[in-house]
């Protein structure tokens, strides 16, 4: 028999102001004992004794362990319960939608993947509806509700969505995923939601203040101060890809320019013009090029250059958000032989910054969405403010649906 699932949006009970502080910390940090949390809390007894009770009776906490002391005394330790309920976040890119579970404690629930046939548009908002109902059972008992649902597109998010691709074709998915499951989804941008989870999970765990730089097929930035996404006026904060190159006496800028240089097919092709006939054919892709940096000094010139390159664009960046830390990531940017010549180039042009490559891989933008939908959610539960770059239904979700 298949499962029912609901479609109501999961409710919020309102919780005392210590309830809702023990539950933040516990979020937070992870499991915690009632001595823990009063000292981290200055609770009383009779006040922490009354928020857990509070918590444990909607089932958002529940003990998890027993922690013995040194004296041979012994304390609960207490996570979050099974009515925290969980998320689903989903990296829909060109290739392939890919889909996570997690509990709001992080707990990993499920995850799917499909790739792409068809990259248009419609195609893969269609696929995302498959991988959401494929992860549901897998995530049946496990925990309940499900109270968000954070998407990442390649694209730049804003309230109206007008400069989302096959616009129309989305929102009709969003409305049946409305319909179908009557939780909250959130829009992120890809490259903001592999940022944020560079932050929390990553590279940028411990850095105050950190950009992403997405160095592939396209190129972007994601900036993160204090675990916030800065995403502009417009949600279009980090489009790097429009800043004007080249820029000098003789050349006119060009549109998008930068993110043409810079991407991988026009690596390739410098790779190929350059490449020598006593080498053999030139590598077919961006993993191959890197591949040869050891057996060839063409490859190694080529990556050299690339490098400084990317460099130039980071000391950009750096000149104008001056962060603490630089993730390179991407398909070309996740090599770490870039690092010495960016580093360089960012030092010659501004000042030095810490660069790293990106510990999550190809996994960064959907451990980022999950970020996003569990930040979203854990604030719905704690009465605070949710705010998000899209969310549907929202404010504008009549309108949405009317002018299209």
């Amino acid at each position: 028999m298949n499962p029912v699932w609901s479609t109501a949006e999961p409710s919020s009970p309102t919780l005392t102001d210590s309830a809702r502080a023990v539950l933040k910390t516990i979020a937070v940090n992870g499991p915690a004992t009632r001595p823990q949390l009063s000292a981290l809390l200055h609770f009383s007894k009779p006040t922490m004794s009354a928020a857990v009770t509070e918590l444990e009776r909607y089932g958002l906490l529940a003990p998890t362990g027993v922690n013995r002391g040194q004296v041979g005394r012994t304390s609960v330790s207490y996570g979050l319960g099974p009515n925290a309920g969980y998320v689903i976040g989903i990296d829909c890119g060109t290739t392939q939608v890919h889909a996570i579970a997690r509990g709001l404690d992080g707990s990993k629930l499920a995850e799917v993947a499909h790739p792409l046939d068809d990259k248009s548009g419609r195609d893969r908002f269609q696929t995302i509806e498959t991988v959401i109902a494929e992860l549901l059972p897998d995530c049946a008992g496990k925990a309940t509700p499900l109270r968000a649902i954070a998407i990442a597109l390649p694209n730049i998010i804003s309230p109206s969505l007008e400069r989302l691709p096959d616009r129309d074709a989305f929102i009709s998915v969003l409305e049946r995923l409305k319909n179908s499951y009557g939780v909250p989804v959130l829009l992120e941008n890809n490259v903001n939601c592999a940022a944020l989870a560079e932050y929390h999970e990553g590279a940028a765990k411990q850095h105050s203040f950190a950009i992403y730089m997405q160095i592939g097929v396209k190129v972007g930035v994601g900036i993160v101060l204090e675990g916030k996404l800065f995403r502009g006026f417009r949600g279009a904060a980090g489009e790097v890809g429009h800043l004007p190159f080249p820029w000098s006496e003789r050349e006119q800028p060009r549109w998008q320019h930068v993110e043409t240089y810079l991407g991988s097919a026009a690596l390739l092709e410098r790779a190929a013009q350059e490449w020598p006939p006593q080498e053999g054919n030139p590598p077919a892709s961006a993993s191959e090029l890197f591949a040869l940096v050891d057996l060839s000094a063409t490859a190694r010139k080529i990556v050299e250059k690339h490098a400084g390159d990317i460099g130039n664009l980071a000391a950009a960046c750096v000149s104008i958000l001056d962060p603490q830390l630089i993730v390179l990531g991407g398909g070309v940017g996740q090599n770490a032989i870039l690092l010495p010549g960016v580093a360089k180039a960012i030092c010659d042009l501004c000042w030095p910054v810490e660069v790293v490559v990106s510990q999550l891989s190809n996994q960064a933008t959907v451990l980022g969405a999950v970020r996003l939908a569990i930040d979203f959610a854990m604030a719905r539960l704690l009465g605070e403010d949710s705010k998000a770059a899209f969310l549907y239904p929202g404010a504008l979700t009549a309108d949405l649906i009317n002018i299209r």
